[in-house]
């Protein structure tokens, strides 16, 4: 085993934030798609703002926060189902492939986390719903210092918790912006490219791009 610890981004890399708004995409009306396009925007442009301030909102107010944007976006989307979305975000779809991987690694030996900007509470729920409580070896909120990824402070929380060197962790994240804050901080990245998006920080490469996270096993 290459890396001893492998921390994983929760929304967007474990778990599917636009399954929410997909269940009930049909009586939300034909633009749900790009009502939740909007509010995964404006949910992580929320945390930056906020960061940049030093006006903290736990991530489950800028979530809430971010619907409402996302629904004054698109107003032909039906309003009635904010709180079916809200509820179904506590409860979020893994990507098929995640169980698998995650279970290899630990028989492997490795130590997993998760490292999220995601409240406490949220993280927990995310994690229970999907059965992944002893899959864990820790779940990393931003909480405790009430500001958002990608600070450098927010990586180290995993180093000094593992009493490890950056280099001896592998960090998956399906946010280019996290991968580059990840590998200016030192950790081998790993990017979860699941949209197929371009590159964008061309002088803080990840180590790997995946289309998926089934590759990480033969990666190491």
């Amino acid at each position: 085993m290459s890396h001893s610890v492998y921390v994983f981004d929760a929304y967007g890399t474990l778990f599917d934030v636009h399954a929410a708004v997909r269940k009930h995409a049909a009586a939300i009306g034909t633009n749900s798609t790009r009502l939740s396009a909007v509010w995964r925007e404006k949910q992580l442009e929320y945390s930056w703002t906020r960061s940049l301030m030093g006006q903290y909102a736990d991530f489950w107010e800028l979530t809430r926060e971010a619907l409402d944007t996302a629904y004054n976006t698109v107003p032909d989307c039906d309003p009635s189902y904010k709180q079916t979305l809200l509820d179904a975000y506590w409860k979020l779809d893994t990507y098929p492939e995640v169980p698998e991987v995650l279970k290899a690694l630990k028989e492997q030996g490795a130590r997993l986390a998760i490292l999220s900007n995601g409240s406490p509470a949220m993280l927990e729920s995310a994690v229970q719903a999907a059965g992944m409580t002893d899959v864990f070896d820790e779940v990393f909120s931003v909480d405790p210092l009430r500001r958002f990824k990608p600070d450098p402070e927010i990586y180290d929380m995993v180093t000094t918790h593992f009493r490890i060197y950056p280099q001896a962790c592998s960090f998956q994240s399906s946010n280019r912006w996290d991968i580059a804050g990840a590998t200016k901080f030192g950790m081998r990245t790993v990017w979860i490219n699941r949209a197929q998006a371009p590159e964008e920080y061309h002088d803080l490469t990840p180590a790997a791009v995946l289309t998926s996270l089934s590759g990480l096993i033969a990666l190491g």
